[in-house]
């Protein structure tokens, strides 16, 4: 028997090794059982591999990307298995992995129930301990065909082989150039036990799964498409150990529990109507003085920062958007025209940047205006599909905070640094601390402008990136056709990211506009426009927001700041006393006059999660002193009136969390 010589490459290290031909992968990693597939010449393999001389082998450990890929996909088949070993009516879409888990459609006859989803993860636990062994096979398309004659999605699937898109999960079946089915075989007589067609890899066995659960299920049309049956979906997650499974069901309970959703119900800040429409958020008075709130202390910065405000309506004739190009690019996340003077048509604005242009470009405009720096609070709708819309943070309608900034090319580096600066420390602002940057480059197939023009945007961003001294991640392809930007990713109090500001270069818009200004030697030049949104949505910001402090707002945000709770009756008038100056101080103070008891008024206020309740009684009367009590239960006695009130408006000033 010849040998072969292979390179096991770690990392940065590389190690020569000559084993006897025929030899696998998972024997040239035996006793490493965290290694559950390989990468050969960039491609994932099975651990059954047998490797070939001159190859470079990278061992897949099971908690990287590729690996917990691998894990939950597999973990997606054993559910498969389950589902039709109970239900063998059912007939199979597709499973692929996805964040934090995975996820299997089914054709049936009705909905799966929560007991049908206990069934299915004790079936899927019995095909765990049997350690059914993954085999790989390849075949043609006539032998797929003929094997999975009974499930009319697979037989859809192959005709897609090797063209198969990432969006609907169909590439993880079909996505390469030939076609494999995985039989899970039964590890003592090698029957076979179940099969799927499947691009792989897989895990070697069942056994190897460490922790699993399933989730929900839920309705999901055929490849996401409308024009398509309605599926039944069953999510899980699975883990590389039961530590992390508990950990991320831990992580999933706090997130519940912080759902922006729930708490703007609890806490009477917003709701979305059913009269009004889905993705339509009416404010009540609570969250209106949050949004305000947090809009004033903007604007005043903005202000600061030398922006200068503007207004524009709500819709617009068409033809503003053929100018733009959004008709070309965007009209799928635009609302229907509506048909007004003679057939003209008009359309609510998806974005404010087209009116903003024709404001710089109603009278002439001198360098000496540059940069010019415009911001609005302007409402936007855009028609997202009933599938994606989530609360506040995916709207049919909401408010950017939008600003464009025109600026000559040699300004634009710096105005770029200054506006990065500005946007990072009004984040700070607000509660946010943890960042990193995004660069969104070119999509190839979708962009306006020469390739030089995106070449020097994109460069010209990606340095004034790197002097924040923040991580900076590549987003390939990920750029609006106008030009590439910088998002700014902020992780909030449990470590979920959110995408938040974003800063836009772009040569074209200008362009397409005919915009320009008079520069020092009389000539017409055409400016660079900066489109930046700081908050990326209000409503989502909002959101944001609510979830990061979990409804517990600073004092500088909350509805109201603090609350009087009277001991009795006979404390009432010196609490509203209180409060009166309070409110000369611009504090939002209220107090419980309420006929129920002490206790109970502070139960209640304690789930408004009030930052400060402020108790009297006889003793405080008489020396002219309040009670402090706070959102963890403590309490600080005899504070003196002018005292107390000093403390409220330091708290609120200095817009520090208590």
């Amino acid at each position: 028997m010849s040998d072969v010589r292979v390179i096991i490459q770690r990392d940065s290290e590389r190690e020569e090794r000559v084993v006897t031909t025929g030899t696998t992968a998972a024997e040239l990693f035996a006793g490493e059982r965290t290694i559950v597939a390989a990468r050969v010449a960039g491609e994932l393999k099975d651990l059954a591999y047998a490797v070939a001389d001159g190859e470079e082998i990278e061992p897949v450990e099971i908690s990287s990307k590729d690996g917990l890929d691998i894990l939950r996909h597999s973990t997606a088949h054993v559910m498969a298995q389950a589902v039709q070993e109970l239900f063998p009516e059912a007939k199979l879409g597709i499973g692929p992995p996805v964040k934090d888990g995975f996820y299997y459609d089914f054709d049936v006859e009705k909905p799966f129930t929560p007991d049908d989803l206990k069934a299915i993860e004790k079936r899927m636990q019995e095909i765990q301990k049997r350690g059914q062994k993954f085999s790989r096979r390849v075949v043609t398309d006539e032998e797929a065909r003929d094997e999975l004659a009974a499930e009319p999605y697979k037989l859809e699937l192959i005709g897609l082989k090797g063209a198969a898109s990432h969006d609907d999960g169909a590439d993880v079946e079909v996505g390469a150039g030939e076609l494999t089915i995985y039989d899970n075989l039964d590890p003592k007589t090698g029957d076979l036990c179940w099969k799927d067609l499947c691009r792989g890899p897989h895990l070697p066995t069942t056994r190897v799964i460490p922790a699993f659960k399933l989730m929900r299920n839920a309705a999901a049309y055929w490849r996401g498409s409308e024009k398509n049956p309605m599926l039944q979906r069953i999510y899980g997650t699975a883990w590389p150990s039961k530590d992390e499974l508990k950990a991320h069901l831990d992580f999933l309970a706090e997130a519940e529990k912080r759902d922006h959703r729930r708490l703007g119900s609890e806490l009477d800040l917003f709701s979305i109507p059913e009269q009004i429409g889905s993705g339509l958020a009416v404010f009540h008075p609570k969250g209106g003085i949050i949004r305000r709130v947090m809009e004033d202390y903007s604007r005043r910065r903005h202000e600061e920062e030398g922006y200068e405000f503007v207004y524009t309506p709500h819709a617009t004739k068409g033809k503003l958007f053929e100018t733009s190009g959004h008709l070309d690019w965007y009209a799928d996340g635009m609302y229907p025209p509506m048909q007004l003077d003679e057939g003209v048509d008009y359309y609510l604005k998806p974005m404010n940047c087209p009116m903003h242009n024709l404001i710089f470009d109603a009278r002439g405009r001198s360098y000496r205006e540059l940069p010019l720096r415009l911001f609005e609070f302007g409402t936007v709708y855009r028609y997202e599909k009933s599938g994606v819309v989530h609360g506040l943070t995916r709207a049919r309608g909401f408010t950017q905070d939008d600003a464009h900034i025109y600026c000559t090319r040699e300004q634009m580096a710096e105005e770029l640094d200054r506006t990065l600066t500005f946007v990072l420390d009004l984040l700070r602002d607000y509660g946010l601390n943890d960042f990193y940057l995004e660069l969104s480059t070119k999509d190839p197939e979708k962009f306006v402008g020469s390739d030089e023009a995106w070449e020097e945007a994109t460069e010209t961003l990606r340095k004034v990136a790197e002097k924040q001294g923040l991580e900076l991640v590549a987003d390939p392809g990920g750029a609006a056709f106008y030009g590439p930007k910088i998002s700014v990713q902020a992780k909030d109090a449990i470590g979920r990211t959110w995408q938040m500001s974003t800063i836009q270069l772009d040569f074209n818009l200008p362009e397409r506009f005919d915009l320009q200004y008079t520069s020092a030697d009389g000539s017409r030049q055409q400016p660079v426009m900066i489109h930046r949104a700081l908050f990326g949505s209000i409503e989502r910001f909002f959101a944001v927001l609510l979830e990061h402090y979990a409804g517990a707002f600073p004092a500088w945000l909350a509805p109201v700041q603090a609350v009087g709770i009277p001991i009795g009756d006979a404390h009432v008038e010196y609490l509203q006393e209180f409060a009166a100056e309070a409110k000369k101080k611009g504090l939002r103070v209220e107090v419980d006059a309420s006929s129920d008891r002490m206790q109970k008024k502070i139960r209640n206020h304690q789930k408004l999660k009030v930052p400060f309740m402020i108790i009297v009684g006889d003793d405080d009367m008489a020396a002219g002193t309040v009670s402090f009590r706070y959102r963890d239960g403590s309490q600080e006695n005899g504070v003196p009136r002018d005292q107390a009130l000093a403390k409220l408006v330091d708290v609120v000033e200095r817009r520090v969390q208590v």
